[in-house]
């Protein structure tokens, strides 16, 4: 399997770039086998398959809107627990989940591992998945700068759990996009009714901060609570929630008015450049 879906935008392209690092749930082989029973399934086709909380269930079909509207689209085609893309790959590798490169613990402290991996396993899964999936979003944002002088990153997540608002928007407290960036977002999912707050626990990851040390970068975390898409009662069972649910539907719609209103900022911001 690739490593990443790369999707070009369909019609004129945009200086904006939308990361989506932690949406894939693919588990190799060779990894699934040392993983903890209690998070092994098997499918009714017979398939075993891993199943680990704090994944960003199914924003890669949320967000399928995007490319028509002009923005190209990174996502990650393996699960986070292969290697966390939003962690710096510095020591220690294995360990902490809000830290480490590769989580020894879920974010609710239990053990991912019957059999953890090796220090060889684990720098071999920085080589195969993480430093290729950084060196393609960087190229990526390096053509749009090329091409448009800035890029705007959009960092796509979503959550459960330490906190009950539906939409966290991080910049870092104000160093990794303006101000006036933050509003015009904050306004286009407000409008919507969505409830909004800034910097509130989630302030940015390593993608967010590392990627806007360029000044011709603009990045923003968006994070959005599952149930403001997703089937509330199925958050708590084993496998992965259903995607083709009325709430992912609806979500959809009002997510694509969202982004369209984010888009007629960057055009107007093109205009007067």
């Amino acid at each position: 399997m690739e490593i990443y879906r790369l999707q070009i935008p369909e019609g004129e392209a945009l200086p904006i770039v939308a990361n989506l690092p932690h949406s894939g749930l693919f588990v190799p082989d060779e990894i699934t086998v040392k993983i903890a029973e209690e998070y092994l399934h098997v499918s009714q086709e017979g398939n075993r398959f891993v199943t680990l909380p704090n994944s960003d269930w199914h924003l890669d079909k949320l967000y399928t809107f995007l490319p028509k509207l002009g923005v190209t689209v990174l996502q990650a085609t393996h699960s986070r627990y292969v290697v966390d893309l939003n962690r710096a790959a510095n020591e220690p590798l294995f360990g902490n989940f809000w830290s480490s490169v590769v989580p020894e613990m879920t974010a609710f402290g239990q053990p991912i591992y019957q059999n953890p991996p090796t220090e060889l396993e684990i720098k071999q899964r920085i080589d195969t998945f993480y430093l290729p999936y950084h060196r393609k979003l960087k190229s990526l944002l390096d053509e749009k700068i090329r091409a448009f002088g800035f890029v705007y990153l959009l960092d796509l997540h979503s959550f459960l759990g330490l906190i009950d608002d539906q939409i966290c928007l991080g910049n870092q407290d104000g160093k990794t996009c303006s101000e006036l960036f933050m509003n015009t977002v904050d306004q286009a999912f407000s409008s919507e009714g969505y409830q909004v707050v800034r910097n509130k626990v989630f302030k940015g990851g390593f993608i967010t901060k590392h990627y806007a040390e360029s000044p011709r970068v603009g990045a923003l975390q968006i994070e959005v609570r599952y149930p403001v898409y997703l089937k509330a009662e199925q958050l708590d069972r084993a496998e992965p929630p259903e995607w083709n649910v009325p709430e992912f539907e609806a979500a959809q719609i009002r997510f694509e008015r969202v982004f369209r209103r984010i888009i007629e900022f960057v055009q107007q911001k093109r205009l007067e450049s």
